[in-house]
């Protein structure tokens, strides 16, 4: 290796490069699909720079798919601790801007099997779910303090309900080819949600 190549893999940048041509690369070929060759290839790096910054593909897919995990909470914290009611801020999450017919690129880390079957790859994916659920059941739960939902509503289950929702949403909105049936699975279980308001509280579905 040159030394302006080694240089070159050195800098900070290509750590970053190197992160987010793997992020895209996953959601597009799953982990299985992703090769170090597409990687670098991507990035636009010297063979050496993934060997400098990370010890292997799976060191360097774990850091992309903590950054993809980290990135979707932000995002969904956005909604979830936005304006308005218990409602509201659920029907923003489920109805924010998403490119339906990729798929969840979290999602999809849990069909490939290298992933699944690898505690260290697998824990970040469980950790977004787990945070997500808790975090819906903690909104839907405060939305039924101030009485802007039933008392019979069960927060929990029906944070389990929107995560099931959104992710078979996906997967029937690429089995098609159309973002339809994903707007149909979230249109309905908003109705289903909206039908748990007290009288009195208006929601997004009544404006």
């Amino acid at each position: 290796m040159s030394s302006t190549q080694e240089q070159q893999d050195r800098r900070p940048d290509t750590r970053e490069r190197l992160v987010r041509s793997t992020q895209e690369l996953l959601w597009e070929r799953g982990y299985v699909g992703t090769s170090p060759k597409a990687i670098l290839e991507r990035a636009e790096v010297g063979q050496g720079s993934m060997y400098h910054h990370f010890a292997g593909k799976s060191d360097l897919a774990l850091a992309a798919i903590r950054r993809t995990a980290e990135g979707m909470r932000e995002t969904a914290e956005q909604c979830l601790s936005g304006p308005g009611t218990a409602y509201d801020r659920v029907a923003a999450y489920l109805q924010r801007e998403r490119r339906v017919l990729r798929g969840c690129p979290i999602g999809r880390m849990t069909q490939d099997r290298d992933v699944v079957q690898d505690p260290e790859l697998r824990r970040p994916v469980d950790e977004m779910f787990r945070w997500l659920q808790g975090r819906i059941t903690e909104v839907l739960a405060e939305g039924q303090r101030r009485g802007e939902l039933a008392a019979g509503l069960d927060p929990a289950a029906t944070a389990a309900a929107v995560a099931a929702v959104v992710q078979g949403g996906y997967v029937l909105a690429r089995a098609a080819d159309d973002t339809a049936p994903f707007d149909a699975a979230v249109q309905g279980l908003l109705t289903l949600l909206a039908a748990q308001a007290t009288p009195g509280t208006t929601t997004a579905n009544d404006r």
